[in-house]
């Protein structure tokens, strides 16, 4: 028994302690994702992708021990009109969530949806099996071999409200993944907020099928537990004349990993991602962003601000691959750190690979501290150090923020990071 454990692979260990569902319509997809696990392996440091964040504490086969951060603050939007779907430490809470029913939408969550036949069996792990090409994605096909729970949404009209996705954390070992899958039909419209610290160790994919004329929506705040370790995924796929637009706020937490990896495979379709993370102290977060272009006049954005201190470090590796007869592609990245003091860093890895001629495609990537003229000129009109330093740093976020359409749910995003600014000050 001891030497056959000590022949054991790391890939094998973690494995070895999760269950795979066992019947129903996603057991092929399931066992043809723990089949590609098997033959990439867990991420190491030596892979590509990932030099610049130790995955080691995503990979070991038990989570890091993770406390429950409390604090006095109302839930983020909570002012917000939405049909709530609450997991706790992975687990769908039916009495903490809403009816599921809404018009102009289907939501049916994984665990239940076991039948033999269901619309999400040519879909569920698709996006996520075509996203290992041509960089492979361990941590999604753990997550679509061993999913719990998540939701099934079908879109087949347009909700007069957002699906909200609240994840609490109450046990300081919990170890969730949960897989969320979104159709939606040509010409439908749908808005997904989410938030909540979900677990000590979190691994989510989310897959969305844009059809043609269809527009997705998706708003996103991570925190507040500051142990937690999380390895998020997006996966999209766009048809012709659609939107996809999706923002993300972190803003504690160990280690966070967010993957989006975006197909545009329809004519005049549009995709922006964006982020903004706040960084104190133990902290690093990795923003990794692959989107193709592999249709005519489409359009890309991705936008990120980091600010970092006291040690902090902020990683950011993002791609626009324009594809041969991708013409007229539009695609734009910036990646920008702001660092506070002298221990932070921020690791950039921005690449375009174009093989169509006639496209504008442009990345920058920038690291520095506060403006000093700008403090000055705030400092001498009254504004203490503190103030003027906050206010500086609202500014240097802002452009991704913008990238939020709902004004409502800007103005929120806004508020947050300004009491985070304030509950960190020095």
């Amino acid at each position: 028994m001891g030497e056959a454990a000590a022949q054991e692979t790391p890939t094998e260990a973690l494995i070895k302690g999760h269950a795979m569902p066992g019947e129903g319509w996603s057991v092929t997809a399931r066992e043809d994702a723990l089949n590609r696990l098997i033959t990439m392996g867990i991420p190491h440091r030596r892979d590509e992708y990932w030099k610049f964040t130790r995955p080691d504490t995503l990979t070991q086969p038990a989570p890091e021990p993770a406390a429950v951060f409390v604090h006095d603050e109302a839930p983020l939007f909570d002012a917000l009109d939405r049909l709530k779907v609450v997991f706790v430490d992975g687990v769908f809470d039916p009495t903490a969530s809403d009816d599921l029913a809404l018009e102009g939408i289907k939501i049916e969550r994984l665990a239940e949806a076991t039948s033999d036949l269901h619309w999400a069996q040519d879909l569920y792990g698709a996006l996520e099996k075509n996203g290992q090409t041509p960089v492979v994605r361990p941590l999604a096909a753990l997550n679509t071999a061993f999913a719990t729970d998540g939701v099934l949404i079908h879109v087949t009209g347009r909700p007069s409200k957002p699906v909200s996705l609240i994840y609490r954390h109450e046990s300081e070992i919990s170890d969730a993944i949960l897989h969320h899958l979104i159709k939606m039909d040509p010409g439908t419209d749908l808005t997904v907020v989410e938030n909540g610290p979900a677990a000590a160790r979190f691994n989510k994919v989310m897959e969305v099928e844009v059809a043609d004329g269809a527009s997705f929506s998706h708003v996103r705040a991570q925190g507040r537990d500051h142990e937690r370790r999380a390895a998020t995924h997006i996966f999209a796929r766009l048809g012709s004349e659609s939107e996809f637009k999706s923002f993300t706020l972190t803003v504690n937490g160990i280690l966070t990993r967010n993957e989006c990896v975006i197909e545009l495979t329809g004519d005049d379709a549009s995709a922006h991602v964006a982020g903004a993370c706040v960084g104190d102290g133990a902290f690093h977060h990795d923003d990794t962003v692959f989107i193709t272009h592999d249709a005519v006049n489409c359009e890309s954005r991705q936008v990120f601000k980091k600010v970092l201190r006291n040690g902090a470090t902020g990683v950011f590796q993002g791609k626009i691959l324009v594809k041969e007869g991708a013409q007229k592609t539009d695609g734009y990245q910036i990646s920008q750190s702001l660092l506070l003091d002298g221990d932070s860093q921020f690791l950039a890895k921005p690449e375009l690979e174009i093989y169509a001629d006639d496209v504008a495609c442009s990345h920058g990537s920038t690291s520095g501290a506060i403006d000093e003229e700008a403090l000055f000129y705030l400092r001498a009109r009254g504004v203490s150090r503190r103030e003027a330093t906050d206010l500086l740093t609202l500014a240097f976020l802002a452009e991704a923020v913008e990238e939020i359409a709902a004004e409502e749910l800007r103005d929120e995003i806004n508020a947050r990071l300004a009491g985070w600014l304030e509950r960190h000050s020095t």
